[in-house]
């Protein structure tokens, strides 16, 4: 009763101030509830991402960005208690996950976040939390327009190495986005740039990346354009954009985009509809026989005030999350988590 109790008392506030700021539209009366809000963090949530326990489902944790000059990346369990935070950073934006970058000579799984203040990423070990990057790795060197924000993590299964997708505030368009392969150096996790790509309308910023590594495609947001599509693997030397939907969808911002897998090649790609505190939900494996049309099958309205950020899994992590959890930032500070099956329902309902 008490985790339900808390949940439906940050909801009412948050709820509130939305109604009180004439910019912000308030939670939807149908909104899916959250099975968990997180406790609140100091300054500003932005993005979390899944770590899976590979030992035990049940202890995977969730790592978010406190986006702050004294900010960090901050680890909760799946009862959204604060487990550790990092070193200070300042302002870490987003945040990605991937597992067994060769770091001495030993597999470590890494959360890579960017640190916008300093024109930095940041490698951390998991799941202590540790940093592993000798003090960052500057990004967009020589660039007038640095300023990191979003990134992504491509593990390429044919050989496991790992590349971070790098995006920032503002810049050119076909070569916005630089992808960096990730190694190790000695005790260090090094990077050096590999392809810089993505086509920008110049309407706003891209944030929002995240990459299908079975499927081998990368999709970030454009925002207030819509929803692009190129191939992950920098080897192809293909930048050319597959898909650009999602155009016509949204209130205002794209923003947020998790991939659920249902199996190897089938699934969803969910991207926050940020003023409509909703998510559109396309099809992962496209449509009519075609892999690059994503027409949209659902709008799924959460409990979320203005998501910047968010990720899924289909994993079983056991109690409630049997079918995968979702999480989802949200303005007050918090991260709210949501038993799949709980979206799985909406998307459903619209298909009928």
């Amino acid at each position: 009763m008490k985790n339900k109790s808390l949940v439906a008392f940050l909801l009412l506030s948050l709820a509130f101030t939305a109604c009180k700021n004439d910019k912000l539209a308030p939670v939807q009366p149908n909104a899916v509830k959250p099975t968990i809000v997180t406790e609140a963090l100091p300054h500003d949530t932005d993005d979390p991402s899944i770590w899976i326990n590979p030992t035990d489902a049940s202890k995977s944790i969730i790592v978010g960005t406190d986006k702050d000059t004294d900010g960090g990346l901050y680890a909760f369990d799946l009862n959204g208690k604060i487990l550790k935070k990092s070193i200070p950073l300042k302002r870490p934006n987003n945040v990605d996950i991937a597992y067994g970058l060769i770091i001495d000579g030993k597999k470590v799984d890494v959360a890579v976040t960017t640190e916008r203040e300093e024109n930095k990423i940041r490698i951390f070990s998991l799941p202590d939390l540790e940093p592993i990057d000798n003090g960052g790795i500057p990004v967009f060197d020589g660039e007038a327009q640095r300023d990191p924000m979003g990134v992504a993590l491509y593990t390429r299964p044919s050989d496991g190495k790992i590349f971070a997708i790098v995006g920032r505030k503002t810049g050119p368009s076909g070569s916005y986005l630089w992808q960096y392969e990730l190694s190790g150096n000695g005790k260090f996790a090094a990077a050096k740039v590999v392809r810089k790509f993505g086509t920008y309308s110049g309407k706003k910023e891209i944030e929002a990346i995240a990459v299908d590594n079975e499927l081998g495609f990368v999709y970030y947001c454009d925002e207030q354009a819509g929803i692009r599509k190129y191939k992950a693997d920098p080897a192809l030397n293909d930048n050319k954009e597959l898909a650009f939907f999602g155009q016509k969808d949204f209130k205002a911002d794209h923003e947020g985009i998790a991939i659920y897998k249902k199996t190897d090649s089938t699934g969803y790609i969910l991207v926050s509809n940020q003023q409509a505190n909703s998510f559109m939900v396309y099809p992962r494996e496209g449509a009519k026989g075609n892999p690059n049309n994503h027409p949209l099958l659902a709008e799924v309205p959460t409990s979320t005030i203005e998501c910047d950020g968010a990720d899924v899994t289909s994993v079983n992590l056991g109690g409630q999350y049997k079918n995968g959890l979702f999480v989802a930032m949200s303005n007050g500070m918090t991260f709210h988590y949501y038993a799949w099956d709980l979206i799985q329902k909406r998307i459903d309902e619209a298909k009928k």
